[in-house]
């Protein structure tokens, strides 16, 4: 066993609920071992108020959330980070920066349910749903071996947790 903590990077575009509730579910579940973060390309500014209820419901530590640029962790002061997923189709199509560190990266895609414009019930439903399967994709992460497997065997797992469970769907009823 190691005592390292792993640094991890969860990017979308807007970062105001994909990656935000990824950084809050690993800084939850994580323990020691694991310490998140999130950023946006093209950051909205806000934490979507639909995450921020939802956080706080499921008794997570919303209080240092924040909407954030990825050019925050480019610095020579940033945080070196071990892994870097994207969260959004998007994002992932972005040149990103170079992150410090050189971490393996890999694209866990999730619709946006903050791109849904429908009655509160129905939002708040796609929210969850998002949340748990973020959750669920975290949970087989962090129960990975990570000190254990090699670097090819490691990329491949990260990258099939990208596809743990299909993404909710907005259009669904």
């Amino acid at each position: 066993m190691t005592d390292k903590t792993y640094r991890v990077l969860f990017i979308c575009t807007g970062n105001s609920a994909r990656s935000i509730m990824a950084e809050a579910i690993l800084n939850q579940i994580g323990g020691r071992r694991f310490r998140g973060y999130s950023a946006g390309s093209h950051p909205v500014g806000y934490v979507h108020p639909a995450a921020l209820q939802l956080l706080n419901s499921l008794n997570h530590d919303t209080g240092e959330l924040r909407s954030k640029d990825w050019r925050e962790f480019t610095t020579e002061d940033a945080p070196s980070f071990d892994f870097v997923f994207t969260v959004c189709d998007k994002a992932a199509g972005e040149p990103c920066p170079v992150w410090p560190g050189q971490p393996m990266r890999a694209h866990w895609g999730v619709e946006d349910p903050a791109m849904l414009y429908a009655d509160d019930e129905r939002v708040q439903k796609l929210f969850f749903d998002t949340y748990l399967l973020l959750k669920r994709r975290i949970e087989l992460f962090c129960n990975l071996p990570l000190h254990k497997l090699d670097a090819i065997t490691l990329k491949n797992r990260v990258d099939e947790l990208g596809a743990t469970q299909s993404s909710p769907d907005i259009n669904s009823n």
